[in-house]
């Protein structure tokens, strides 16, 4: 009987491996706010004001290298900073040559939005995709659009990396569960800039 005991326990081990996850804390989104979070990119198109000062306001391109030029302060790296954030450089390389500077930037082409708006799956799917984001997709939306695993998938593996509050972070999801056990627990609705990625089986 003791024997027929130690014969079992493997097998309850290999079960519980082979059984999903316990709950998950699903990543948060509140934290998605594209107007305030929009970062300057190459080939925007910027108008920059200077008020009562039109001598020194400008409609820029940021230019391949990241940058643009203005009036009296030269060349300033714009990609990366969000208007407000651009509008205070700016307005410091500015006070050696004018009173009180007052600075406003906006984007006017943002043309780099469609980048910072898209959102990828990679690893082992049928076709990796990187798409614009739209509005409701989720993490099994993603997956039928690339279509779906492939025979070396390993699904429950699978990563989603979502930037917040500028770190990346890094979520569970249960593919295999998702697919084919209906379990919409890591079902998580995308947001953009999202990444998932499915791993392969080791073997």
């Amino acid at each position: 009987m003791k024997s027929a005991c130690y014969l079992l326990l493997p097998l309850l081990f290999a079960l519980a491996s082979c059984s999903s996850q316990g709950p998950v804390t699903p990543p948060p989104t509140t934290d998605y706010t594209p107007v305030a979070d929009y970062r300057v990119g190459v080939g925007d198109a910027l108008q920059i004001s200077v008020w009562r000062n039109e001598e020194l306001s400008v409609a820029v391109p940021v230019r391949p290298d990241g940058k643009i030029s203005m009036p009296l302060i030269g060349d300033i790296v714009a990609a990366g900073h969000t208007p407000v954030e651009l509008a205070g450089q700016i307005t410091q390389g500015l006070k050696s040559f004018v009173r009180n500077p007052q600075v406003t930037v906006i984007v006017v082409n943002p043309s780099s939005a469609d980048f910072q708006r898209r959102i990828r799956i990679t690893g082992a799917v049928q076709a990796p995709q990187s798409i614009p984001y739209r509005e409701g997709i989720t993490v099994l939306d993603l997956v039928l659009l690339a279509g779906g695993t492939n025979e070396f998938a390993s699904g429950n593996n699978a990563k989603l990396y979502r930037r917040i509050n500028g770190e990346t972070k890094v979520y569970p999801i249960y593919l295999d569960d998702l697919i084919n056990k209906g379990k919409t627990d890591t079902n998580y609705p995308l947001i953009p800039s999202d990444i998932v990625t499915v791993p392969e089986r080791a073997f």
